[in-house]
């Protein structure tokens, strides 16, 4: 029987863990610059976590949680997002007792079952940040800045933000029951899902894809134009902020996001070259969820970026990532006393903080040669017995053909200049 990667995931092979990196360093350096620092919870977290602070009558609860039993009977899941999670933490080590705001980032593995497509994944990788300890409606504008500039770093272009405001629970409450009115009559037009939603989350109708393009969802009441005087005010000053920032927006009010946590401040960036799964980041506020999953209410803020997503859109959009390749030093050889001098070499260089190969396979000096091109290396050099007994060797420039002789004792500072 061949064993394969479950449905759902993937490998990341070399080729491609250059690129991931990539994009790791340039979160870190870009998200760093905001004064975030980075957070590294569990896989798995207790259902509860999830249950209390996504909501039950989300589909991430109630389909696509991987939960299982362990063997001392306590339900876990592994984690299908990263801010129940981040919010936890920060409750149970009581950072609320530090000085606020506190400025979280992550990277790392989440888990749902859904049905494959391109840039969805049953275990996806996903970035993020979280903003605890502050309601000022600047912070909301700041992570959508923080957002835009990383995917302007690598050259992402042609996105459109969408932005929202789901309100408060006060003012959510009204607008629920105008939903509810509304679609009554549109009852049996709705897809199955969106019926079921009716009762429990009529918000979550205004988000579906299948019924995105009736002609009757055109029309249903728009939150943002619902909101108490709270939230309008809340809404006007992130907007105002965003404009001081000279980010473009687009008002949406079928933005309502997948998570029962969010409050006021809701947002998606979107590139439509991806077709159906088109959000790259998505993220809002989420005043309520401390409280909801540890009794204090703390406010929050966040967005999550799909890894998976921002590498299918530079593809999409052409851009090839400065990613380095090539090693500084490949050497060749001829005799079995050149092989162990070489090795000693190898060491040496590699201590000094170079990238450097040779051959474990007895090759030829031609094929040899060809596995120098293969690893892209910058320099080669031949060692052979005429080599070791004269105390040089030649270093070639894989890239002009230039070719230098030196002494064997200084092969290590002759690289690192050439390097430098």
């Amino acid at each position: 029987m061949n064993i394969t990667a479950p449905r759902g995931t993937k490998d990341i092979l070399p080729e491609d863990t250059a690129k991931w990196q990539y994009l790791e360093n340039i979160t870190r350096k870009i998200f760093s610059s905001y004064n975030f620092k980075e957070i590294r919870t569990p896989l798995f977290e207790a259902t509860e976590l999830f249950q209390r602070g996504i909501g039950e009558a989300t589909d991430i609860v109630e389909k696509e949680m991987y939960t299982f039993e362990d063997k001392g009977g306590r339900s876990i899941t592994l984690r299908p997002e990263g801010t129940a999670s981040v919010v936890r933490s920060f409750l149970e080590n009581k950072i609320y007792g530090q000085a606020q705001p506190t400025k979280y980032f992550y990277i790392g593995s989440m888990f749902r079952y859904e049905r494959p497509q391109a840039g969805r994944y049953r275990e996806f990788h996903q970035l993020g940040v979280e903003v605890l300890g502050s309601d000022n409606p600047a912070i909301d504008a700041e992570i959508i800045a923080l957002g835009l500039q990383l995917l302007e770093e690598l050259g992402l272009d042609n996105l459109e933000l969408h932005l929202n405001s789901v309100g408060c629970p006060k003012c959510r409450a009204e607008y629920r029951e105008k939903l509810i009115n509304y679609f009554k009559p549109y009852l049996e037009e709705l897809c199955s899902d969106c019926q079921d939603r009716y009762d429990r989350n009529p918000l979550r109708i205004l988000d579906c894809k299948v019924d995105r393009g009736k002609e009757f969802m055109n029309n249903a009441p728009k939150i943002y134009e619902e909101l108490c005087e709270e939230c309008e005010d809340d809404f006007d000053q992130v907007k105002e902020f965003l404009d001081l920032l000279d980010i473009d927006y687009i008002l949406d009010a079928n933005l309502v996001r997948g998570l029962d946590y969010y409050t006021k401040t809701a947002f998606e960036v979107i590139y439509k070259g991806l077709g159906a799964q088109d959000t790259i980041f998505g993220g809002g506020r989420y005043d309520g969820l401390a409280e909801e999953v540890g009794g204090r209410d703390i406010p929050g803020i966040g967005f999550a970026m799909g890894m998976e997503r921002i590498l299918l859109t530079l593809e999409e959009q052409g851009i090839e990532l400065p990613i380095d390749n090539s090693i500084d030093l490949f050497i060749t050889t001829i005799g079995e006393k050149a092989n162990k001098e070489a090795f000693k070499y190898l060491h040496k260089l590699r201590k000094a903080g170079l990238k450097v190969e040779m051959d474990y396979l007895g090759r030829s000096v031609k094929s040899q040669m060809k596995a120098a091109d293969r690893n892209n290396a910058n320099y080669s050099i031949i060692l052979g017995e005429d080599e070791l007994e004269k105390g040089v060797a030649t270093i070639r420039n894989m890239t002009s053909g230039e070719q230098i002789e030196i002494k064997l004792e200084n092969l290590v500072e002759e690289m690192e200049k050439r390097i430098d």
